[in-house]
């Protein structure tokens, strides 16, 4: 899978961008931004890492289909439709919830499904009490005698393979930068999981959790960095209190935040990750968590497909 980099003439990479932030300087901390989202015109951000060597594996094992599970607005789902027309895999998605699907013309589809048909992807919906089976064996099975063989992919990407390309993310930065801590928007918890592996307990790693009650997912990133190079690292902490009333839940002062960001920097921001992300960091900043004259790289890792599922949900536009 070779995805295309955004690389200057001179060679610089142009991922990398210093965040002027009064807070930041005031603490004497330099706050640096990775643009992940960058990374390809159709396949931005961690989920194409997530992707990488999962496609490689999906290709060596003779599959031509990927299927995976995923919201009605879920980035997996349309980054999986996207690699699917991109690299030439027919794809299935099992969504969640009573979301129009299979049978439905696109004008009923929501943004993200609709891009998801446009790609290519064959949408069948499962209802909520269905969908909560999505990890058993027995379930999968079943699914897969339905549908045909196919390579399966979890909700969100997050395995063993995901972790292998977005621990490549810590070394692409240490090629730019000294750095002291990075951190990242945490969902499932695969992409910090990655870093982790990546940055093999040295420097320090920071999850911003998305979601609420976000403690649990340090259980599971230790699982997948175990299950990955058979170690569990101690290098990084979850912050648990920048979810602003849970998973794509938001307030007004975070929509103020990503507006005044963007208007600051000309850089947007996603209300579910890294609005998030870049809220809760410039508030460690701010409250000391940095030592004075540390360097810190957050990772916008894309998600911004879900601007226009949100403008449609909530009439609130990017």
């Amino acid at each position: 899978m070779c995805l295309l980099l955004n690389i200057s003439k001179d060679g610089v990479s142009n991922f990398l961008q210093e965040l002027k932030e009064p807070i930041a300087q005031a603490q004497g901390v330099r706050l640096l931004l990775w643009r992940d989202d960058l990374l390809h015109p159709d396949l931005p951000g961690n989920k194409a890492r997530k992707l990488k060597y999962n496609l490689t594996t999906a290709r060596q094992q003779g599959h031509h289909t990927l299927l995976s599970f995923g919201g009605a607005y879920s980035n997996h789902i349309a980054a999986v439709a996207a690699a699917g027309r991109l690299f030439g895999f027919k794809t299935i998605g099992l969504i969640r919830g009573d979301e129009p699907t299979a049978g439905s013309g696109a004008s009923q589809l929501n943004p993200t499904l609709r891009q998801a048909k446009d790609n290519g992807m064959i949408l069948h919906s499962l209802d909520r009490s269905t969908y909560r089976r999505r990890t058993e064996p027995g379930f999968i099975a079943e699914q897969l005698a339905h549908f045909g063989p196919a390579y399966l992919l979890p909700e969100g990407g997050t395995n063993t393979l995901a972790l292998q390309g977005c621990a490549e993310l810590v070394a692409e930065i240490q090629q730019q930068t000294a750095f002291d801590a990075v951190a990242v928007a945490a969902g499932t918890g695969g992409t910090l999981a990655g870093l982790l592996v990546g940055l093999g307990g040295q420097q320090q790693a920071i999850g911003v959790v998305a979601l609420k009650n976000g403690g649990f997912l340090r259980a599971e990133i230790d699982a997948l960095t175990q299950a990955a190079v058979g170690q569990v690292f101690a290098n990084y902490a979850l912050q648990t209190d920048y979810h602003f009333g849970g998973y794509a839940k938001y307030s007004a002062e975070l929509l103020v935040f990503i507006r005044q960001f963007r208007e600051q920097h000309g850089i947007l921001l996603d209300p579910i990750y890294t609005g998030k992300l870049l809220f809760g960091v410039l508030d460690l900043i701010g409250k000391g968590y940095f030592r004075r004259g540390s360097t810190v790289v957050a990772v916008h890792t894309g998600g911004l497909q879900a601007w226009a599922g949100w403008q449609q949900r909530f009439g609130t536009e990017a």
